[in-house]
């Protein structure tokens, strides 16, 4: 593959809200968590790629908040080397879970974590509806429950 660097987001330097907003619908939504969150960039070189933001829950589970690919690189197994990533440094963390959370209407992003060892774990009934100010669509269908996904570390 190409000379990709994958990088910590240097704290003093701007959010980067363009990639961030790929996967999230407001940058009211990512300020609830990117403040607490480490942000990882992947560049391509010239330019940023991808984002993934990573979110203490516990001493225990490491969250993926945000992960995003821009549009000309999707469908090329950059989700898969950011999810390695997130998995190998919640290992050298100490994390025995990995979690992360996605639309009930999101069926691609579903498979793609199942695809990448997660497990269904449960539901945020109307996350959607009452997490934000307006109705979201994907797929032709409102987003209402959030549904959690966990990979289990320790195997």
């Amino acid at each position: 593959m190409e000379n990709f660097t994958f990088n910590l987001h240097s704290p003093g330097l701007p959010i980067p809200y363009e990639l961030l907003l790929l996967a999230d619908e407001t940058t009211e939504a990512i300020d609830g968590y990117i403040f607490n969150s480490d942000i990882y960039l992947l560049r391509d070189g010239v330019q940023d790629i991808a984002v993934m933001a990573l979110y203490k829950n516990s001493d225990t589970e490491l969250e993926i908040k945000n992960i995003a690919v821009i549009e000309s690189y999707r469908s090329k197994g950059i989700g898969s080397i950011l999810i390695n990533k997130a998995k190998e440094i919640a290992r050298e963390n100490h994390y025995k879970t990995l979690t992360v959370g996605t639309s009930d209407t999101g069926f691609q992003q579903i498979r793609f974590y199942e695809k990448n060892s997660f497990i269904r774990k449960g539901i945020r009934k109307n996350f959607f509806i009452e997490n934000y100010p307006d109705p979201i669509y994907e797929n032709g269908l409102q987003m209402r429950d959030m549904v959690l996904l966990a990979h289990n570390l320790t195997e």
